[in-house]
């Protein structure tokens, strides 16, 4: 059986996950210290994107935006309320930080490395399937110290990550 490390260089590394209390605070910071634009942040609905939490679509909401910078995103996530692998961080971790790490695939080969990952014991936490991106996201906080995000891109989604990298400005 392959390694979690096996399995995840085999895989693009993609996005880093920020989960904070104060979505605003941290853009103006981060824009401040890195130099970079987030768009505004927008308010999303688990049970409008169908996203599960151990298995179930469970009523919660939050603020997210990101950015790319230097061969990666930052997504901020801000829980709103109900429940949610993000809730569950904010609750352990009140400052915030790094709660996930994403890396990406084509969604043809998605199910491959989903099962690799049940495989080698770790649990499914969270997941979410959108027109762009089937996402899962894995309890590897023991093995890792954060989540672990693995995105299957579809098409549609390639071309709307190389908008976003486009559409990205850096301020000098």
């Amino acid at each position: 059986m392959s390694k979690i490390n096996d399995t995840l260089a085999k895989l693009e590394f993609a996005q880093i996950g920020w989960v904070v209390p104060d979505i605003n605070a941290t853009v103006k910071f981060l824009e401040k210290s890195l130099g970079v634009s987030f768009p505004e942040p927008y308010r999303y609905s688990a049970e409008d994107l169908n996203i599960k939490y151990y298995g179930k679509v469970v009523p919660s909401d939050g603020l997210t935006t990101q950015t790319y910078n230097g061969g990666s995103f930052i997504e901020l996530i801000q829980p709103l309320s109900g429940q949610s692998v993000f809730h569950d961080y904010l609750a352990k971790n009140p400052a915030g930080g790094v709660q996930h790490l994403a890396f990406q695939l084509p969604v043809s080969g998605f199910e491959q490395v989903v099962d690799d990952l049940i495989q080698q014991g770790y649990s499914l936490i969270g997941e979410v399937d959108h027109p762009i991106a089937r996402m899962k996201f894995f309890d590897t906080y023991k093995t890792m110290g954060v989540a672990t995000e693995i995105m299957g891109i579809t098409p549609e989604g390639r071309a709307a990550i190389d908008k976003m990298k486009q559409d990205t400005v850096r301020k000098i």
